[in-house]
């Protein structure tokens, strides 16, 4: 026997030695290990533990250290119920970093849709959701996330199959996204899977790939059609008021000046009235003081004037009549 088997026999005498001394102790310590692994549990800040009695529902309990009975005897399940959840439809992320990543496998058969006027959409989705109530979400539906995609499956596919094509694609996708959220949460209060509905969410929809182009063009013919209608009535709400203006300015004026003229009229009959009765009254003094004031307002405007007598004998030309004294001195 060699140095290496004479170590090897001491070793294992020495270990047989304290195996026999110790073994009470040994087994107390693995028993006790054992108890504590089988009956102390952590429940984290976002989650409530679901404790099971030989398969039965027992308690929930709150976040914190618990403990259950042990050997299997009780057994707990973690629900998240203050973390959001969220299924995805028609696509996948892989893992969320500076980008999302998105699989590049086909989703196709759960983002296909038939929408009411018999044409197809592409449309992805992301369903954001909470578990409110941790036992029926155990006990009430044998699989409560496969049912919940049913579920959302079957709404989204009812929801878009009540509208047509074109609400979905552009202006009914609130609503699409609304409703949906409503109709499942419907579907979730009646089959009792103790799940909230927070959010729908339309990731995006298309047409489908092959008529993608096709439908990108008729977009863009509407699009066009409808900057041209907002440009007609922008001209229009522009022109057309201005003309109402400068038409209602011109009646106005015309108005105006009608009733100025009517006015001046007015005057000058009663004017004329006045004069013919003081006419009646003193002829020759009135005849000479409507002479008068006639010359008044005539001579003015006369450039050079010349004055005659009676028989045109005697001639004394006033050229410098009715000018400046400057002009007159000069």
């Amino acid at each position: 026997m060699n140095d290496f088997d004479q170590q090897l026999a001491y070793y294992t005498y020495l270990f047989k030695k304290h195996a026999r001394k110790n073994g009470k102790k040994i087994v107390a310590g693995l028993f006790v290990l054992i108890l504590a692994l089988t009956s102390i549990r952590t429940v984290g800040p976002e989650e409530e533990g679901v404790v099971l009695n030989l398969g039965q529902y027992s308690r929930t309990v709150n976040p914190g250290l618990n403990f259950i009975a042990p050997f299997g005897i009780e057994k707990m399940y973690k629900i998240p119920v203050q973390r959001q959840l969220k299924h995805e439809f028609g696509f996948r992320t892989q893992g969320l970093n500076n980008r999302s990543l998105y699989s590049e496998d086909d989703f196709s058969i759960e983002s296909s849709m038939l929408s009411g006027d018999l044409n197809m959409a592409d449309v992805e989705w992301v369903v954001q959701y909470r578990i409110e109530n941790s036992f029926q979400y155990l006990f009430r539906v044998k699989d409560p996330e496969r049912s919940l995609r049913d579920m959302a499956e079957s709404a989204m596919r009812k929801t878009v199959g009540d509208r047509t094509v074109n609400e979905v694609l552009t202006v009914g996708r609130q609503e699409v996204a609304t409703n949906m959220e409503t109709l499942l949460q419907k579907l979730c209060d009646e089959y009792e899977n103790g799940i909230r509905i927070d959010q729908v969410v339309l990731q995006d929809v298309n047409p489908p790939a092959l008529v993608k182009p096709s439908f990108n063009g008729v977009n863009q013919a509407q699009q066009e059609r409808e900057t041209l209608i907002n440009k007609a009535e922008s001209e229009y709400n522009s022109v057309i008021p201005r003309a109402r203006g400068e038409a209602k300015e011109t009646i106005q004026k015309a108005e105006a000046y009608a009733l100025n003229r009517v006015n001046g009229a007015a005057g000058d009959a009663a004017r004329f009235e006045a004069l013919y009765t003081e006419y009646l009254k003193a002829q020759d003094v009135t005849k000479k003081r409507i002479y008068l004031e006639t010359m008044e307002r005539i001579l003015p405007k006369i450039g050079n004037k010349i004055i005659v007598d009676e028989k045109g004998n005697n001639i004394l030309p006033l050229l410098n009549l009715g000018m400046k004294k400057t002009a007159v001195s000069e």
